[in-house]
C-alpha cells in the first residue's frame, strides 16, 4: 500500500475552492491520509505556493506533530479556531502568523499552485514552535520523513 492522501474539498489538479481563497472563506480544506510507513510516530502538512513572486515561494500552512493516530484533520482544522489534534502545532506563514492562510496571488500574475502535502514523520515531535518559518518547518522535514504525499490545485486572481 502506497501513502496517499485525498481530500473532500480540494482536488489533484483541480481549481481551489473559493473557501480555500483568502478572501472569500479561508478555511483549511479536510485532508485525510492512508498507508503510512512502517516506523511513523507522527505527521506533518504543508501547504505551499511555489509560483509567489518572491524567489522562494510562499508558505501558506504548516502543521507538525500531529499524533501517529490520527489520519484526518477536518475543514477548517488549522484556521482560527480550528480543532487541531492534541500536541499539534502550526507555525508562521508568510502571512506573519501560525495557522492556515488562503490563496492570494496577484491579479494578472497567472495560475498559482497549492501544493498541500502530508509527511509521515520518524518522530513523534519535530524541534519547531509556532512562531518557525515554512523554512524552518521544511529543514527538519528533511531530516526525518518517512514518505510523503501531495494534491496539487491551482488558484488564478482574475480581479
Amino acid at each position: 500500500m502506497s501513502f496517499t492522501l485525498t481530500s473532500t474539498d480540494i482536488r489533484d489538479g483541480g481549481v481551489l475552492p473559493d473557501a480555500q481563497v483568502q478572501s472569500k472563506g479561508n478555511t483549511s480544506p479536510q485532508l485525510s491520509w492512508s498507508g503510512a510507513p512502517e516506523g511513523t510516530k507522527s505527521y506533518a502538512i504543508t501547504c505551499y505556493d511555489p509560483d509567489a513572486p518572491t524567489g522562494s515561494g510562499f508558505w501558506h500552512w504548516t502543521v507538525a506533530n500531529i499524533p501517529a493516530e490520527v489520519t484526518e484533520l477536518p475543514a477548517g482544522a488549522g484556521s482560527p479556531g480550528g480543532d487541531l489534534p492534541k500536541g499539534a502545532i502550526q507555525g508562521r506563514t508568510d502571512y506573519g502568523q501560525p495557522g492556515f492562510g488562503g490563496a492570494a496571488p496577484p491579479a494578472g500574475h497567472g495560475p498559482h499552485r497549492y501544493v498541500f502535502t502530508v509527511f509521515a514523520v520518524d518522530v513523534e515531535s519535530l524541534d519547531v514552535n509556532a512562531d518557525n518559518s515554512g523554512a524552518i518547518y521544511g529543514f527538519n522535514l528533511h531530516f526525518h520523513t518517512l514518505a510523503k504525499a501531495s494534491i496539487t490545485a491551482t488558484y488564478e486572481n482574475k480581479d
